[in-house]
């Protein structure tokens, strides 16, 4: 399946590097480009990507607004924010307004690669050593009551399968772990994803993590 990518950078150069390293893999194609997020939405409508890639700091509408608007599409593209940034706020307010990945401009060209396959495929993307500080941000703050009301709303099924979210593992990895099929799991996740009211499995995460079960 070719992925078809939306790139949002500020720096024509960056740009120009993004594209080179994304088209070298003949399973991806760079749709569009663009300098910030002003018309995201009309570019999306014309040339439906997959993933949108994009910086946090540019002038005029900025990667996290840019992840609000994409992540609020029904059945919109994944947004993956790239950054030289890896600040906690940035962090946070990315995956809570639905980016499916965080990644540092330090990656290497096949992990950039991999990631946005990854995304498109419906699965979520976090630089290692975010997901590590991430994850002792969680460990040290204890559960959210609210979080473990909201998973209230699910049945065990879903439940288990909304935990092994949390636990960072992919849909096959998790039909594996369950005995369900790929295609059951990815039912589950899509009725977690609309009773807990968030846009993805990123969020679905964090909902588990705030409630102490990963």
């Amino acid at each position: 399946m070719t992925v078809k990518v939306l790139l949002l950078d500020d720096e024509e150069l960056v740009r120009g590097g993004l594209r080179m390293i994304l088209e070298s893999d003949p399973d991806i194609v760079v749709v569009a480009e663009a300098a910030n997020g002003t018309g995201v939405l009309d570019l999306v409508a014309t040339h439906h990507p997959d993933v949108v890639l994009t910086d946090i700091q540019m002038p005029r509408v900025d990667g996290l607004e840019v992840t609000g608007l994409v992540a609020a599409l029904p059945g919109g593209p994944a947004v993956v924010v790239l950054t030289t940034f890896d600040l906690d706020e940035y962090v946070h307010a990315a995956l809570r307004r639905g980016a499916a990945g965080f990644l540092v401009k330090d990656i290497a060209p096949k992990d950039l690669l991999a990631a946005i396959h990854v995304v498109a495929g419906g699965d979520a993307m976090i630089s290692p050593r975010i997901t590590k500080r991430l994850l002792g941000e969680f460990a040290d703050g204890g559960a959210k009551p609210g979080a473990r009301k909201r998973l209230e709303a699910l049945t065990p099924r879903e439940l288990e399968v909304a935990v092994a979210v949390g636990h960072g593992l992919a849909n096959a990895a998790i039909a594996k772990s369950l005995q369900l099929s790929e295609s059951t799991v990815k039912v589950h996740i899509g009725r977690a994803l609309a009773k807990l009211d968030v846009a993805n499995r990123t969020q679905v995460a964090i909902v588990v993590h705030d409630a102490g079960l990963a």
